[in-house]
This record gives C-alpha cells, sequence and structure tokens, in this order.
C-alpha cells in the first residue's frame, strides 16, 4: 500500500494489535499511516472508503460493575446507547480517557478491536455485516488494518446489535 509502512516500523502499541492478529491465526497487515485517522472520516479518507467502513471502537463503562464495554461501530453511525441498553440489559455510562487507557489498555483515537488489557463485553454494529471490507484502528492515531465482518466477529467474540441511532429521532 503505497506511503505506509508495516510491522517492522510499528510503534509499540501498534505491534501489539499486530502480535496479536497474528498469533491468533488472523492473517491482517496493521498499516502505518502518515496521517491521523483518530476520526472515522480521517481513516476513510486514508484508506479511499466510504466512512461507514470504518469499525470504530468505542469503550463505555458498565454502570453496574465498572467493567468497560467494547461498542464497534460502524464510521457512519452514532450509537444509541439507550437502544443497546434495551437489547442488552447493560447500564452503560461514559467511560474517561484515563478509564478507558487502564481498563482497555488504548488510548482513544487508536482503540483497536483486539489486544485489550482484559477481555471485553463487545458489542458489535450490525450495518458493519453490509460490507465485504472494513478497517479498524490498531493502537495509534496512525495504524489501520482491514479485516472483513466474519473475520470482526471472530477475533472479537462480540454480539451483532442494531445500536445506530435514528436519524431524526
Amino acid at each position: 500500500m503505497p506511503g505506509t509502512q508495516t510491522e517492522t516500523t510499528l510503534p509499540a502499541s501498534a505491534q501489539r494489535v499486530q502480535d496479536h492478529l497474528h498469533q491468533n491465526g488472523f492473517a491482517c497487515t496493521v498499516f502505518l499511516l502518515p496521517h491521523s485517522t483518530r476520526t472515522a472520516a480521517e481513516a476513510a479518507t486514508a484508506m479511499a472508503c466510504q466512512v461507514a467502513q470504518i469499525a470504530k471502537s468505542l469503550v463505555f463503562r458498565n454502570l453496574d460493575t465498572n467493567q468497560p464495554v467494547l461498542i464497534i461501530a460502524s464510521g457512519a453511525h452514532r450509537v444509541d446507547i439507550t437502544k443497546i441498553e434495551h437489547q442488552t440489559g447493560l447500564r452503560l455510562g461514559k467511560a474517561e480517557g484515563t478509564y478507558v487507557k487502564e481498563r482497555v489498555g488504548f488510548a482513544i483515537g487508536g482503540i483497536p478491536p483486539v489486544a485489550h488489557a482484559t477481555p471485553l463485553v463487545t458489542i458489535l454494529d450490525t450495518t458493519l455485516q453490509s460490507y465485504d471490507q472494513l478497517w479498524a484502528a490498531a493502537g495509534t492515531p496512525h495504524a489501520l488494518f482491514r479485516l472483513t465482518p466474519d473475520q470482526l466477529a471472530l477475533m472479537t467474540g462480540g454480539t451483532w446489535l442494531e445500536v445506530a441511532e435514528q436519524v431524526g429521532s
């Protein structure tokens, strides 16, 4: 891929993602990009894909257990917490940056779907199943990797749910 570097020059957090992928049988390659991919729009521009193909990883706090919950949503969506709570019985709250870094092991803006500090309850946006190819963060705001919806489900053990906020609601 032009303008990218692969695993031989990855920062430690991106290398951790690459190692996790390979150790778990996924042939995905982490790419390091010269420009930020912190937002779904930036990532889509960098990868010349639709914003909806960006699998953005959002961490929330389970208000009952104080454990992190990972929601992997299409970059084109705002997540509807109430909808998720109704489907799962979870009570979700905002997770601050310090909480995310300590509990998940990655900073906001580069949270990958895998290689977390501890196993996470994971919810996957059903919209992502509409695409043959997705892109996900790989540990830094400059690293991404390509995957399929099937790979996403296998690598995360996540549950597919409708998570998108309805436009006009």
